[in-house]
C-alpha cells in the first residue's frame, strides 16, 4: 500500500447511531476549528507566546509520534518510505492542512527529510482570526506533529522548522525537517520549545492567572449549561454559506474587537439576536454575561425598573431592592431587542446611560457606574419613527455608531439548507426522534419557498417536520402545507433560471397540490392530459 492510497471513506469509521468515531482504527474526536482557535487564545493569554508555543509544540510532537507508531502496523505498506510519507497525507485527509511539494524542488545542500508546502493551515487561519498577523511562524502543533512523526518513522531525532507561514503574511506555509546534526546551531532556538523547562518557566509565573481563567471557564460553563436547557439553545450557532452573511459576520467580527454600540436592523426572524451573540462571543467580554431583553414584551410601566432596577418602596409592590439588567450584564453585553418599542420617557434615560456609563435605580438618588457593551436591534424603520416623533434622533445616532443590517433569508438562499440541517439535528436530539436528514424533494421544496418569516419560520417548520416524519428522513409531506405546495419564488437579477426549469417546477407543484390527480392538474394548467403525461415522463416523475 502507498501513502497516496489512503482514502478518507475507508479510514473514517462512523457509527450511524453516534458515539465513538475511528480514523485508521484509532478513536478520534471531531473538534471545531474555532474552538481550537479559542483554546490557542486562552493559552497565549495565560502562558504568553513562548509558553503557548511550547505546550502546543510538545502536544503536536507526542501526537505525531503516536500516529506514526499506530500507522506502522495498521496497513500493509509497500515500503518503509510509504509509511514515512503517510503523515502528510493523513494531515490532508483530516482537514488540518493541505500538504504539497515545494515548487523549487530539491534545495541546495543536503536534501531535507521533510520538505513541504502547507496550504489552508487551520492554525494559521485561527491565529489570524484571533490575533491578526504575527511576527513569527504560528503553526506550532502541525510543526510538532511533523517532527514527532518523522522522528518515529526514521528512528532518530528529526526536527522541523516552519520557514514561511501564512500567519505572518506569507502566501503559504513552508516546512523543512532535518536530523538535529544537520541543522547545526540554527536549530538551537527551536529546540527549547520541545523541552519541559521552557514550559516550566512560563508556568511558574501564571498561578494567579490560571485561577482567574478557571473562574471564567466555570462561569462560561454555567451559561452554556443554562442555555442548553432552554429552547433558545437549538440552532444558536450561525450556519453561513451565503456571501451576504459572510460579509455580515466579517463586519461583526471586526466590530466585536471594540466596545462601540451596534444597531442591528432587519426583518423579524432574520437572526439579529444570533448575530448579537456572535459579537459578544468574539469580543473580549465573552467570559461575561450576555443578556437579551425584548423591550416590546415588557409593559411600559415596568420597563424602567427592568432595565435599571429599583429600591424597596419605590412603587407599589416594590418590597425589596432589585438589580436591573444593566447591572446584571456588568462586564458583559446587553442586547436591547425591539428598541423601537421603547417609550419616549425611557428613551431619555437610555441616552443618559449610554453617554454617562452609569444608571440610577428607580426610587434612588445616587448613580451607579456600569461596564456594559450595549447592542440594540429592531425591525422598524427608525428614521420613519423619528419623522413621526416616536423615536429620539439623538438616541438613534448614539445607538447607530455601527449599523449592521441582516438580510432576509430569501436574499441568502445558500444559507437555507445548512440552517435547516442544523435545526433538524437539534430538533431530533431534543425530541428523541431518529430523523437524520432531508429527502432531495424536501430540500428542493425548502429552497423554493420564499420564507416571509425568515430563519424563525424555517426553524419552526423543520421542528414540525421532525415531529411528523414517519421515516428516517423528512419528506415533502412532513413540511407545513404552505411550504410543501410552494411554487418557486421570483428569481433575483443574479439568479435567473432557465424557462424549462421554471415550467418543470410549476407543473410538478400543481400535480402535488391536487394530490397527484393528473386529469385535474391538466385542467388547472389549461393543457391536455396527454401533454401533461408526456411532460411528467420527461421529468422522470
Amino acid at each position: 500500500m502507498r501513502a497516496t492510497d489512503l482514502d478518507l471513506k475507508e479510514l473514517l469509521q462512523v457509527d450511524p447511531a453516534g458515539g465513538i468515531l475511528r480514523f485508521g482504527h484509532e478513536r478520534v474526536l471531531l473538534l471545531d476549528a474555532v474552538a481550537l482557535g479559542l483554546l490557542r487564545r486562552e493559552l497565549i493569554e495565560m502562558l504568553g507566546m513562548t509558553g503557548a508555543r511550547a505546550m502546543l509544540t510538545r502536544f503536536g510532537y507526542a501526537h505525531g509520534w503516536r500516529t506514526a507508531e499506530n500507522l506502522r502496523t495498521a496497513f500493509p505498506w509497500d515500503s518503509e518510505d510509504e509509511w514515512r510519507h503517510a503523515g502528510g497525507r493523513l494531515h490532508t485527509l483530516q482537514g488540518l492542512v493541505r500538504v504539497g511539494a515545494p515548487e523549487d524542488g530539491q534545495r541546495s545542500g543536503t536534501l531535507p527529510i521533510g520538505n513541504s508546502i502547507w496550504e489552508d493551515s487551520y492554525e494559521a487561519e485561527q491565529h489570524l482570526l484571533h490575533f491578526g498577523p504575527a511576527d513569527e511562524t504560528v503553526c506550532w502543533t502541525l510543526t510538532g506533529f511533523a517532527s514527532g512523526y518523522l522522528s518515529r518513522a526514521h528512528g532518530r531525532e528529526i526536527y522541523c522548522v516552519e520557514e514561511r507561514c501564512r500567519g505572518k503574511g506569507d502566501a503559504v506555509c513552508r516546512l523543512v525537517g532535518r536530523p538535529v546534526e544537520e541543522w547545526g546551531e540554527t536549530i538551537t532556538p527551536h529546540l527549547a520549545f520541545y523541552h519541559q523547562k521552557c514550559l516550566d518557566a512560563a508556568l511558574s509565573h501564571v498561578t494567579d492567572e490560571l485561577k482567574r481563567v478557571e473562574r471564567r471557564l466555570d462561569a462560561r460553563r454555567r451559561e452554556l449549561a443554562a442555555a442548553e436547557t432552554g429552547p433558545a439553545a437549538a440552532g444558536s450557532s450561525l450556519h453561513v454559506e451565503s456571501p451576504a452573511m459572510m460579509r455580515i459576520l466579517d463586519l461583526a467580527r471586526r466590530v466585536a474587537q471594540v466596545d462601540s454600540t451596534v444597531l442591528l436592523t432587519g426583518e423579524s426572524g432574520v437572526g439579529k439576536e444570533r448575530v448579537a451573540r456572535f459579537i459578544h462571543d468574539q469580543s473580549a467580554r465573552t467570559a461575561g454575561p450576555f443578556i437579551a431583553v425584548n423591550c416590546g414584551a415588557v409593559p411600559e410601566s415596568l420597563l424602567e425598573s427592568e432595565l435599571f432596577g429599583h429600591t424597596r418602596g419605590a412603587f407599589t409592590g416594590a418590597t425589596q431592592d432589585r438589580v436591573g439588567l444593566f447591572e446584571a450584564a456588568n462586564g458583559g453585553t446587553l442586547l436591547l431587542d425591539e428598541i423601537g418599542e421603547v417609550p419616549p420617557s425611557v428613551q431619555v434615560k437610555l441616552l443618559r446611560v449610554l453617554q454617562e456609563r452609569e444608571i440610577r435605580r428607580v426610587g434612588e438618588n445616587r448613580s451607579r457606574p456600569v461596564n456594559v457593551r450595549v447592542l440594540a436591534a429592531t425591525n422598524r424603520d427608525l428614521v420613519a419613527e423619528i419623522r413621526g416623533a416616536r423615536f429620539r434622533q439623538d438616541l438613534y445616532y448614539r445607538l447607530r455608531v455601527v449599523e449592521i443590517t441582516v438580510p432576509p433569508l430569501r436574499e441568502r438562499r445558500e444559507d437555507i439548507l445548512p440552517l435547516a440541517r442544523a435545526f433538524l439535528a437539534a430538533a431530533a436530539t431534543r425530541t428523541g426522534r431518529t430523523v437524520t436528514g432531508l429527502t432531495p424533494a424536501a430540500a428542493h421544496q425548502l429552497l423554493r419557498y420564499g420564507w416571509p418569516g425568515n430563519v424563525r419560520e424555517l426553524e419552526n417548520a423543520v421542528e414540525r417536520a421532525v415531529v411528523l416524519a414517519q421515516g428516517s428522513r423528512v419528506d415533502v409531506d412532513d413540511l407545513p402545507q404552505d411550504i410543501g405546495l410552494a411554487t418557486p419564488s421570483p428569481a433575483g437579477v443574479g439568479d435567473i433560471r432557465p424557462l424549462a426549469e421554471v415550467e418543470r417546477d410549476y407543473i410538478t407543484s400543481v400535480v402535488r397540490a391536487v394530490g397527484g390527480n393528473r386529469a385535474q392538474a391538466a385542467a388547472k394548467l389549461g393543457i391536455g392530459t396527454a401533454t401533461l403525461y408526456r411532460k411528467l415522463k420527461e421529468y422522470g416523475t
